[in-house]
């Protein structure tokens, strides 16, 4: 089954990609995970990543030397990876 979300990624010199495309929501959030925590997020060639629906809205926003900027409730922190991994077990299982 196709979900509706989709993961892009920004770049220090104003190109981007789309990293997945029409995932669900358990996909998406672990490829945000992914991509707010490798190393080109850590040294700055990444400096935006964001999570668009079906209705290209932004669900999800994290930006360079700035952390989670959207949603709002997500501002100043940062995403459990006991949870991440906690999902990608669950989804190996067919649990989710």
């Amino acid at each position: 089954m196709q979900g509706e979300f989709s993961v892009w990624q920004f770049f220090e010199d104003g190109s981007y990609e789309q990293v997945r495309r029409f995932v669900d929501h358990v996909d998406a959030g672990i490829a945000f995970y992914h991509y707010t925590h490798n190393v080109a997020a850590n040294i700055g060639i990444t400096r935006r990543v964001i999570i668009t629906d079906g209705g290209d809205s932004t669900n999800a926003e994290w930006k360079y030397g700035e952390g989670y900027t959207f949603p709002p409730e997500w501002v100043g922190k940062d995403m459990d990876p006991d949870m991440i991994k906690a999902m990608k077990t669950a989804r190996a299982r067919g649990e989710i």
